[in-house]
C-alpha cells in the first residue's frame, strides 16, 4: 500500500476514539515516524491517555503503561536484580520499560531523581545493569503525558531529559460541535475495544526507513543551523537549542514531508514543525519569564527573522 494512504488508515483508525483532534493526531505520528519520543502535555482529562492506547493498539505493538508518582523509584521503570538462592546468582527482572510503546503516565510528578532513569532508555534504546547491557526490542516509542507544572504536584522535567523528547504536543479542549458528539459516541460503549490493529512492527519501522530516504538539501540543512544558531544569541533565551534538537528538527521535517506525499523536504516543512520540537527545550531568561514571554512566541519570532531558502531544490 502507498505509504500515504496506509498514514491516513492509521489516522483514521485513531480517530474512530479520539475526536477533533486530527492536527494533533498527526503531530504525534511524525514523530512517531522520525524515530522520536512525544510529550504529551495537557490539563487532566483530555485524552491524553486513551490517544497512547489507541495508538498502541492501532500499530499492534507490545505497550506497557507506567504510572509515574512521587514515590516511584528506577528500579520500577527499568528493572532489579534478583538474588536466586538455587542458583547462587543474580537474575536481572527486566521493568515495564522492555515494550515498543511505552505510556509514561503524568511523567512531572515523580521526583527527577526517578525521571532520569529514561535518560539512557531515551537516547540508545537500552538498560544497563551492572556490567550487562539490554537492548530493547524496535521500534521503541515513549510517550509521556504530563500535566502544566502549574498544577499541584509536578515536577519541571530537567533539561536534559525535556531533549530527549522529538516533539512535544498540546491537545487543547475540544470543541463545543466536537465534545457533544463524543459524549454521543461514549454513552453507550467503549471506541477503544474497537480498535483494530492494522499495523505491526516491521511496517512502522519500514515506514521509519523511508522517512530516513526523503531528501533534504544544503539548503534545508543551512536553514535549520541559522534556526538553532537564534536561539543561542537570543536576549530573551538562556539557553539556546542543542545539536540533538536540530537533527530532531530535521527528521520531523522529513517526516511531514513524508506525510505530504513528497520524497524531499522543503522549508515549509521545517517552518511548520520548529515550534513543536524547539519550544520546551529553551530555557528564557528570568526577564523574559517575568514579562510574560512565552517559549512559543519566542520560537515563532525567530522564525518570522530568520532567512528562508528560496530554492530547497538546489544545493
Amino acid at each position: 500500500m502507498h505509504e500515504q494512504q496506509f498514514i491516513r488508515r492509521i489516522l483514521d483508525n485513531i480517530e474512530k476514539v479520539i475526536i477533533g483532534k486530527e492536527n494533533e493526531l498527526r503531530q504525534i505520528l511524525k514523530g512517531i515516524l522520525a524515530g522520536g519520543h512525544i510529550l504529551i502535555e495537557d490539563v487532566p482529562g483530555v485524552g491524553k491517555t486513551m490517544i497512547v492506547k489507541a495508538l498502541a493498539r492501532s500499530l499492534n505493538l507490545s505497550y506497557s503503561r507506567i504510572q509515574f508518582t512521587p514515590d516511584l523509584l528506577p528500579s520500577d521503570i527499568l528493572g532489579v536484580s534478583i538474588y536466586n538462592q538455587k542458583t547462587g546468582n543474580f537474575e536481572f527482572k527486566k521493568g515495564p520499560v522492555f515494550a515498543n510503546i511505552i505510556l509514561a503516565d503524568e511523567i512531572n510528578r515523580t521526583s527527577p531523581k526517578t525521571q532520569s532513569a529514561l535518560l539512557e532508555v531515551m537516547e540508545e534504546n537500552q538498560v544497563s545493569e551492572g556490567t550487562h547491557t539490554y537492548l530493547l526490542e524496535e521500534p521503541f516509542i515513549v510517550l509521556a503525558t504530563q500535566n502544566p507544572v502549574e498544577h499541584e504536584g509536578t515536577f519541571v522535567l530537567p533539561e536534559a531529559q525535556l531533549d530527549r523528547f522529538m516533539i512535544k504536543v498540546r491537545i487543547g479542549y475540544v470543541s463545543e460541535e466536537n465534545e457533544s458528539k463524543i459524549l454521543q459516541i461514549y454513552k453507550n460503549r467503549e471506541p477503544i475495544k474497537e480498535v483494530e490493529p492494522i499495523a505491526d512492527a516491521a511496517q512502522i519501522s519500514f515506514l521509519q526507513n523511508k522517512v530516513r530516504e526523503v531528501t533534504v538539501t544544503r539548503s534545508i540543512t543551512d536553514y535549520i543551523a541559522r534556526i538553532a544558531r537564534a536561539t543561542r544569541n537570543n536576549e530573551n533565551i538562556m539557553l539556546g537549542t542543542s545539536t540533538r534538537a536540530s537533527l530532531a528538527l530535521l527528521k520531523v521535517a522529513q517526516a511531514n514531508a513524508l506525510m505530504e506525499s513528497r520524497d524531499f523536504v522543503i522549508p515549509d516543512d521545517v517552518k511548520q514543525n520548529a515550534v513543536a520540537v524547539l519550544a520546551h527545550r529553551i530555557i528564557l531568561s528570568p526577564i523574559a519569564r517575568a514579562s510574560g514571554l512565552k517559549n512559543e512566541d519566542i520560537i515563532n519570532d525567530i522564525l518570522d527573522k530568520v532567512d528562508i531558502p528560496r530554492n530547497e531544490k538546489n544545493d
